[in-house]
């Protein structure tokens, strides 16, 4: 188990993860970019997605080495005491329950953060990438971290809930299914231990006329189908104007059918296969139900046979808004297409669901995007701009897609206790 933090202050923990660990972690880019290589050949990823998960790992280690100091700085603030001030101190071992499909990013969008403010970690990874977990605490340790600084536990999933009991572990935060969300929030819940929670999404992508169409639809087929369609922040529901719908609909069907399908490592693959049977079993029922409810399918909808787990990219349309399946995530290169009337109808389709991660929206009316930043009901909405993760703004979502914030200031002071300090 971890030791309870590694510095009695954040600050005196920041100064140690800076300065010459920004050279250190030049050499972890390198460390990523090699197993992922090698991890190519048992997991479907692309070699350039593999390489700027990396970098982004780097950039994200480089942002709280050089703010950290900063962001967990004292800050005074005045009443009538003779001074008065918040203290930012360490929690102690925290617990991260992390998934597959952003191996690295997904566990330094905490590890950065929680580690800068003199926390330690504790990482149960997903059951297929035991090698990325190993990796991690292995790069951390020689880049400059103390010993039990960063563990990586190689456990089942049923293993999580006794460690969520133990008194040394402090807090939990968990990426992943809504139903392992509620399970370690529960469990996290009857020992009053804090938790942050990331728990997928169903991101609207709104077109309205005065968008930049062409860019809107070469940027709404990348959206979909980015990480082979395995992306919490992918989008997954197109909600277009009525005025463009029917070429909206034809160009994104005509481009959906045109990407290439097949092996990651080829150069000219677009789409690669999902990660495992079962997901891809379970996007195939969602798709059956959709099409059962009413909806229609204007492209794909089918596995395809050989080796790996591929499924055709596919459109759906008139899937109705009552059916079950429409409210649910669909892990995979699977779209569904709905039409708006005007900017009010967009927001409704769009907050028209139980997650609340993120969204696009593609507008240049000024009137529109006001509308959209404040009418929309998510974590965040990127306009003109499909939706992305940076080191520098919160990441987070709302509804069933969980609760906190990872990255920039908020991600920081997540683990931390907020002290007052009260001077007569």
């Amino acid at each position: 188990m971890g030791q309870q933090a590694h510095g009695n202050s954040s600050l005196a923990c920041v100064s140690q993860f800076g300065g010459g660990a920004l050279d250190r972690f030049a050499g972890v880019l390198q460390d990523f970019t090699d197993l992922h290589r090698f991890l190519i050949h048992q997991f479907p990823i692309f070699l350039l997605d593999a390489l700027a998960e990396a970098e982004k790992c780097a950039l994200g280690c480089r942002y709280y080495a050089e703010n950290g100091e900063r962001l967990l700085a004292d800050e005074d603030v005045q009443t009538n005491a003779s001074r008065s001030f918040v203290r930012y101190q360490p929690l102690g071992p925290i617990l991260a329950v992390m998934p597959w499909n952003f191996p690295f990013w997904q566990v330094f969008r905490f590890a950065a953060p929680a580690l800068a403010a003199g926390n330690t970690g504790l990482l149960k990874h997903a059951p297929n990438v035991p090698q990325c977990a190993l990796a991690i605490a292995d790069v951390l340790h020689r880049a400059g971290f103390p010993e039990g600084a960063f563990q990586t536990l190689l456990i089942e999933a049923d293993q999580v809930d006794a460690l969520l009991h133990d008194d040394r572990i402090v807090a939990a935060t968990l990426t992943g299914s809504q139903r392992a969300g509620r399970s370690v929030a529960s469990a996290s819940g009857s020992q009053m231990k804090k938790t942050v929670l990331e728990l997928g999404g169903s991101d609207p992508f709104i077109v309205m006329p005065s968008a930049d169409f062409e860019e809107a639809v070469t940027m709404a087929v990348k959206a979909r189908v980015i990480n082979n369609g395995q992306s919490c922040i992918a989008a997954k529901r197109f909600i277009v104007a009525d005025g463009i719908y029917p070429e909206f609909e034809q160009r994104f069907v005509d481009r959906m059918k045109a990407l290439k399908v097949g092996d990651p490592i080829a150069a000219d693959t677009e789409v690669g296969p999902l990660a495992t049977e079962k997901i891809r079993d379970e996007l195939h029922d969602q798709v059956q139900r959709a099409v059962a409810a009413g909806g229609r399918l204007l492209t794909g909808g089918r596995k395809i046979g050989g080796p790996g787990f591929y499924y055709e990219p596919t459109v759906l349309v008139d899937v109705p808004r009552s059916s079950p399946v429409s409210r649910e995530e669909f892990f995979g290169p699977v779209a569904m297409l709905f039409r708006a009337r005007d900017a009010e109808e967009a927001i409704e389709l769009a907050n028209d669901s139980p997650y609340g991660l993120g969204s696009s929206v593609w507008t240049h009316d000024a009137s529109e995007q006001a509308k959209f930043e404040e009418g929309i009901d998510a974590g965040q909405v990127f306009v003109n701009a499909t939706v992305a993760s940076d080191p520098r703004l919160p990441f987070g979502g709302v509804k069933g897609s969980g609760y906190g914030r990872e990255l920039g200031v908020w991600g920081i002071r997540e683990f931390v206790n907020i002290k007052t300090v009260w001077c007569k």
